[in-house]
This record gives structure tokens, sequence and C-alpha cells, in this order.
């Protein structure tokens, strides 16, 4: 019998393991996702991310319109560079698509899907990107393996990244400040109806005490003994 009832648990924890190791396993996917779609990745994460992203090698590119409306948003026309370079950037004749120099380097570049919502132009046949984010712009050969010209900035991006170094946007790994609350009245917090306040006014002064009555004058007591003649 003690044999049997100290094997009945751990058989029962064998048979339980399996289901627990799973659950663990399916819920550690459901949490980054939710990571994910809670916080948006910093500047710096989206140019790290976008830079390993390779490029595709399909030359027959058809664009959606979701790719049509990122080509609206597309900065034009000479954007200055670190080190003094700059990237001129046309539109081509083709809706949605750009001419991209930089030096003697030309591209033929189209908007594809970006992986973190930055806008990602691609020319598949020279394997190069331009990536534009809020704050500055990148050019980069995958080809070749390096960056061909980098933080490029139109006036709306240097205001924006003027703003960025007054204010610069807390890290994910900072906790958030606390959050001030105002303090309801005592008075609501309890639920007591509060007393009412006396009147300032002064009160009447008491009333005189009644006279009383002076007592009786008693006769006076006659002398003892007869009168002397």
């Amino acid at each position: 019998m003690k044999t049997l009832i100290a094997t009945v648990p751990i058989a029962l924890l064998i048979a339980v393991s399996p289901a627990l190791v799973s659950a663990q396993t399916a819920a550690k996917p459901v949490a980054k996702t939710a990571a994910k779609k809670n916080h948006k990745p910093s500047q710096s994460a989206q140019k790290a991310v976008e830079e390993a992203t390779p490029i595709d090698d399909d030359p027959a590119v058809k664009l959606s319109d979701a790719d049509l409306e990122v080509a609206k948003k597309v900065y034009t026309g000479d954007i200055p560079c670190e080190l003094g370079a700059t990237v001129h950037i046309t539109p081509h004749k083709r809706e949605g698509f750009f001419i991209v120099r930089a030096g003697i380097q030309r591209f033929r570049m189209h908007p594809v899907e970006s992986r973190t919502g930055a806008i990602r132009l691609e020319d598949p046949v020279g394997g190069a990107m331009w990536l534009q984010l809020g704050n500055k712009s990148m050019l980069m050969s995958q080809r070749m393996g390096k960056r061909l010209a980098d933080d490029c900035m139109n006036p709306a991006q240097a205001a924006v990244n003027e703003a960025l170094k007054k204010n610069p946007m807390p890290s994910l790994l900072e906790p958030l400040p606390p959050v001030k609350v105002a303090a309801p009245a005592a008075a609501a917090t309890v639920g007591v109806t509060p007393a009412a306040v006396p009147s300032a006014a002064p009160s009447a002064p008491p009333a005189p005490a009644a006279a009383q009555p002076a007592a009786a004058e008693m006769p006076a007591a006659p002398a003892s003994g007869p009168a002397t003649k």
C-alpha cells in the first residue's frame, strides 16, 4: 500500500508535465507578439532591422495600392547627408518609382513593405536600399555590403532631429513616471454629510435673574424689665 500511494503522485506528475511544458511554450510567442504590438521600435532599432532585411531579387515588380500610397510620402529633391554627400531623388516616369543617385551610383527604386513601418525603397537589380525615417534617411548597397550615404536629412527631417535632441524619446527599459491622481474630498470619500457650521452672529446675552423681594423688617424686640423713673 505504501508503495502504491508513493507512486501515484509521481505518475500524475509525469502525465501532467508535457501539458505544462507545451502551455509555457505556447505562451512565449503570444507574449512576444503582444510586446511587438504595444511597443513601436525606436529610430535606431528600425534602421538596424531594415538594414539587415535582404532586398527582393525580383525585378518584375507590380506595385499595389498600398505601395503607391507609400510612394506619396517619399521625400524628393537634393537631400544633404553626412561628410558632404548628397542624395538626389527624382520621380520616375512610372508611377511609384524613383531614380536615386549618390555620386556615380544610380538606382531605380520602388517602395516595398517594411518590417518596421518605415518608408523603404529597393532596387532589386542594383541591390540597393533607401530607408527613410522620421529624423533621417540612409542609402545602402547590400551587394557591396556598405552604406553609400548616411544621416541624410531634408528640412522636415532636420526639424524632427533637432526636436529629438531637445526632448529625446524615453527608453522602453525605463519605468514610467508615477501618475498623480487628485485625492477626492474627505466628505465625499466616507459618504458623510459635513456638520453644519455654527453661525458667526453673537448670541443674545443671558436674561438677568429676577429680582428677589427684600426680606421683611422685623420689629424691634421690647426692652426687658420696667422702665426707670
